[in-house]
């Protein structure tokens, strides 16, 4: 017998009520509504446990994204902030010891901010923790299997994506 999960009983318990239920998509749906859920909390709790805001992980995370090194003007582009909310990020963190402003090499008008090896330490760390719990989830499935679910993912993203011009939400569909 196949094992069951919590969603297997949320199924049977709404098709009775509403019969054209599709149990295949309603599961799929609410597995990944759980399972994005999941890995909120894990990684909330990570950031707990590394002492960390939810926006100085964001701009850590943005500024490793960008090798480690990068100007205030280009984190507030990738945070999509104002450069004074970036300044207030940046002073907070700087003030923790996780990112050292230096005066540009090649514009002494600008300053670039750089992660420490304190911080870098703490993004991976918190990363690591979210990373090890996803590797944990998907690791139950084969490379293949893991390739095809990523494959069929990306399928119904490009249509989350690209809505129909008749899909309901839509500015061109009409309504009843």
């Amino acid at each position: 017998m196949e094992h069951r999960d919590w969603t297997d009983g949320h199924v049977e318990r709404w098709r009775p009520v509403l019969p054209d239920l599709d149990p295949d998509i309603e599961g799929a749906v609410t597995r990944m509504k759980k399972l994005s859920v999941h890995l909120r909390r894990v990684r909330e709790q990570s950031l707990l446990d590394f002492d960390l805001e939810r926006h100085e992980f964001d701009t850590l995370h943005k500024l490793a994204g960008r090798g480690g090194k990068a100007a205030p003007s280009e984190l507030a582009a990738d945070l999509d902030l104002a450069p004074a909310s970036v300044t207030g990020r940046l002073d907070a963190l700087e003030k923790r010891g996780f990112i050292r402003r230096t005066p540009s090499t090649t514009d002494r008008r600008r300053v670039d901010v750089e992660l420490t090896k304190s911080g870098r330490a703490t993004w991976l760390g918190a990363m690591d923790v979210l990373g090890d719990e996803e590797y944990r989830l998907l690791g139950v499935l084969s490379k293949d299997e893991r390739k095809q679910l990523n494959d069929m993912l990306r399928r119904v993203m490009l249509a989350a994506e690209h809505p129909s011009p008749t899909s309901p939400g839509s500015a061109d569909s009409s309504s009843p």
